[in-house]
């Protein structure tokens, strides 16, 4: 009987940590819809009409250490400079999706 009851515990824990579920896993699809109602005013096609140097390419985002989930999570929580924080408009999640999104089309040159 503690042969089968181990082997159980065993299978089950196997299951857990192979189908867990990510908490925050990002959405990038919902990061392209945010980022096109908050952020495309000033950031169209990766770019920055405010301060052309501070734009979302990969280059610039690398220059400025910002090449990161974090620290993109951060500026957009925060903001900094002229970047408005949006921490009270967007949900921790929302934010977690326009900052990978952001990346990702970094990673594809705004393609």
């Amino acid at each position: 009987m503690q042969k089968i009851i181990t082997l159980v515990l065993i299978t089950f824990l196997l299951l857990i940590s192979t189908f867990t579920f990510p908490a925050s896993a990002a959405d990038t699809a919902n990061g392209a819809q945010i980022f096109s109602v908050h952020c495309a005013g000033c950031h169209i096609n990766g770019g920055n009409i405010v301060r052309r140097g501070k734009n979302l390419k990969a280059k610039a985002l690398k220059k400025y250490g910002m090449d990161s989930i974090d620290a993109v999570t951060s500026i957009v929580t925060n903001g900094k400079n002229n970047m408005s924080a949006y921490k009270d408009r967007l949900s921790e999640q929302q934010i977690q999706d326009v900052a990978a999104y952001v990346l990702e089309q970094a990673e594809n040159n705004w393609r």
